[in-house]
């Protein structure tokens, strides 16, 4: 990805991708065509958020849209496809966006926000939330566009295949001591401004628990660290 550091990021979705030719339209459209004044002949790279990043030359200009023929493909590797951070919905917006953003750049794709029941919020923004991760796996040059999932309480997340990793500030054991299987789906449970309740705590096994640090975290730093963390495994 180095060679790439200098470069402007586009996205368009997977069924844009024709063939030999990929279509953009709507905010990238607007970036490419009227700020950053790019012209017929003018070589872009796209991303369809499954994976691709096109090397592309844009071959016609419309009034709403373009259309650039590809040049090369270079395909990667979700190394976090089967990662899932599960985020409680958070009183303050800008912290709760503010996770999200870091997450994308940190390589998290798959980010399900659940309902728990000291959790305090003012309202669901999906259509914002993935707003906020398209653009940030744009300027953080990621391929993959993280899914969102909005889920009702944690007993729906218990019900999830999948290991369940609860951060807990008491836990004897550390997240330095999870071992791994890329084969294997994760569920990392994060804990609200109110903590969880006992109900909730019982949902799970002492052996799902373990600690980020000594300290206790606001939720959206513990998230931001997990990630960071996992980046490195």
């Amino acid at each position: 990805m180095n060679y790439l550091s200098g470069i402007e990021l586009y996205y368009c979705s997977p069924e844009k991708v024709k063939g030999n030719n990929v279509d953009i339209s709507d905010d990238d459209y607007k970036h490419i065509v009227k700020v950053m004044r790019h012209s017929v002949g003018d070589e872009i790279y796209v991303t369809n958020g499954i994976g691709k990043i096109f090397h592309t030359e844009i071959k016609d200009i419309d009034k709403n849209s373009l259309t650039a023929s590809v040049k090369k493909i270079i395909d990667y590797e979700n190394r976090m496809k089967n990662i899932f951070f599960c985020i409680p919905k958070l009183r303050y917006n800008d912290r709760f966006e503010f996770a999200f953003e870091k997450c994308t750049e940190l390589g998290i794709t798959n980010l399900i926000i659940f309902d728990s029941e000291r959790a305090i919020y003012k309202s669901d923004k999906k259509e914002r939330w993935e707003k906020i991760v398209l653009s940030a796996m744009k300027q953080s040059l990621r391929s993959y566009l993280p899914v969102i999932t909005v889920i009702n309480s944690l007993k729906d997340i218990n019900k999830l295949d999948g290991n369940k990793i609860i951060l807990e500030q008491n836990s004897v054991k550390r997240i330095s001591e999870l071992k791994i299987n890329p084969e294997e789906k994760y569920y990392f449970i994060f804990g609200p401004e109110g903590g969880f309740t006992n109900e909730e705590f019982g949902l799970f096994n002492k052996n799902d628990f373990y600690s980020l640090a000594d300290n206790r975290l606001r939720t959206e730093t513990a998230v931001i660290k997990c990630a960071a963390l996992l980046e490195n495994l």
